[in-house]
């Protein structure tokens, strides 16, 4: 009887606990671009015309984020970012925490999807230990001609943050190609072999 009370309450939790995590990470959002901007509003709404607005902050941050993209994205916002960005990296403890952050959003969220070209599975970091790595490019010419064949630019992902590794050079015959998309090998390394697609 206990076992299966057990039982029962780590599958009732293995449930709820992702939507719980999800719902409180939404809410988090929502609460700070309230208080970022939608409080400042909703009090001079309710103050001057009786009444105020549920969500004005998170649709006015929205609408902020919308035109630093489109403005980041013209010429003028590529000369002004990198101007106050190296600004910001003059502050201590920002240039060790900011660099990477960058790049962890940058990852996540690029619409480049040359990123990764294609899943392989590669013996590193010796024989008969196999890792899951990302095609990055085909390797340089000249580095063909050095090695005597064909060989890739790989790069093998630590667990569980994929932004750190390793960056090798492999035969392109000793590569085994598998057909599975980048994300779902981003899951299997970010959960540490947990999950499979």
């Amino acid at each position: 009887m206990v076992i299966k009370l057990r039982h029962y309450f780590i599958t009732g939790l293995a449930v709820l606990l992702p939507v719980f995590l999800t719902g409180y990470i939404i809410f988090l959002i929502f609460n700070f671009a309230e208080a970022l901007t939608g409080k400042y509003l909703n009090n001079y709404l309710l103050r001057n015309f009786n009444f105020f607005i549920p969500g004005l902050g998170l649709l006015l941050t929205i609408i902020i984020i919308v035109c630093i993209g489109f403005i980041s994205s013209r010429f003028l916002g590529r000369k002004i970012f990198p101007f106050f960005e190296s600004l910001f990296l003059r502050f201590p403890f920002v240039r060790q925490l900011y660099p990477s952050i960058k790049k962890i959003v940058s990852f996540f969220f690029s619409q480049d999807k040359k990123l990764f070209k294609q899943v392989v599975l590669v013996e590193y970091p010796r024989k008969g230990i196999w890792s899951v790595a990302f095609v990055t490019n085909e390797s340089a010419p000249l580095v063909n001609k050095k090695l005597g064949g064909e060989y890739l630019n790989v790069f093998v992902p630590t667990s569980p943050t994929p932004l750190s590794g390793f960056f090798i050079l492999v035969a392109k015959e000793e590569a085994v190609f598998v057909d599975m998309s980048i994300e779902d090998a981003l899951k299997i390394i970010i959960s540490g072999g947990v999950l499979n697609p």
